[in-house]
């Protein structure tokens, strides 16, 4: 048995096409064109990188783009002071702040002051508490695509055996809310528990996001199970080059998963459609329009 590739690239170009019809519907129905606001602070080339695909992403979508580069050197109260600007800015639905930040900033302060509204990023207190209380909320944009892949390979998730690999605010936790809603039984395990490849083989849908390369072997894997990779790992390649890698073993999950998500081009494309996706949540929101249908 070989497993099915779930592809990521695909599934996100489908969304994010469902997502520039509903902005259109948005814009001609209401008069509202959400528009996303994006913070970056330095020039980290992989940051820079990935502002570039949000931005296009926004306006591929019809929507508008507000990209804010500031220099390294800035300080914690002008970036606070652009903050309060944008929260304040109603052509401006969705604000995300590229970390890392510089260390004279600090992070959890300027996060926290985004208008929770706003946060598409979904890391404010105010949203992870919306989320874990079942409200509604933004949500972390990894989780929230995991979650939909997971769904475009079963009909439902209820009463399924998931697996979380990895305890972080960003995609752990709130992953395991999600899946909570979605009537998933679910174990959150990490690098404390005890006899981790017997509780990875409990796994119906099985998620990896721990940041160790290829960490979970093929014999971690219930047979037919659904493995969701969140990890990137650049690790050695051949003719001194790197390549990226997953938390997941993936030849060896090929041999025993039902379906598998490949490193790159799997989880990686969802997070930034979940981005403009939540941008359009917060646009509706904002205007008390119910939940798009995406």
């Amino acid at each position: 048995m070989t497993a099915k590739i779930i592809d990521g690239k695909a599934i996100a170009q489908e969304l994010r096409g469902n997502i520039a019809k509903a902005a259109a519907e948005l814009a001609k129905d209401h008069g509202i064109v959400p528009g996303l606001a994006v913070v970056l602070v330095g020039a980290d080339p992989a940051s820079e990188v990935y502002v570039r695909s949000k931005s296009k992403a926004v306006t591929d979508a019809g929507m508008k783009s507000f990209d804010h580069k500031l220099p390294a050197d800035t300080s914690q109260d002008d970036l606070l002071a652009l903050i309060k600007q944008l929260n304040e800015d109603k052509n401006v639905h969705g604000i995300l702040v590229q970390l890392p930040l510089p260390s004279q900033i600090d992070s959890t302060l300027v996060l926290n002051s985004i208008d929770p509204n706003k946060d598409v990023d979904g890391f404010h207190p105010v949203n992870a508490g919306r989320l874990a209380t079942g409200q509604r909320a933004l949500v972390p944009c990894t989780p929230f695509g995991c979650v939909i892949l997971a769904k475009k390979m079963h009909s439902s998730l209820s009463g399924m055996n998931a697996v979380v690999i990895g305890r972080s605010n960003i995609v752990g936790k709130p992953l395991a809310q999600l899946l909570l809603a979605e009537n998933c039984t679910v174990t959150v395990a990490h690098s404390k528990t005890k006899d981790l490849p017997g509780v990875c083989r409990e796994a119906d849908l099985l998620f990896a996001a721990v940041g160790r390369p290829e960490m979970v072997k093929g014999d971690w894997i219930k047979p037919g199970a659904t493995v969701i990779d969140v990890g990137i790992n650049r690790v050695p390649g051949e003719a001194g080059k790197t390549k990226l890698v997953g938390d997941v073993d993936y030849k060896e999950a090929l041999a025993v998963a039902g379906a598998v998500t490949p490193v790159p081009g799997g989880v990686g494309p969802m997070t930034i459609a979940c981005v403009i996706l939540n941008t359009l949540r917060a646009a509706c929101a904002s205007a008390g329009l119910p939940e798009p249908k995406v």
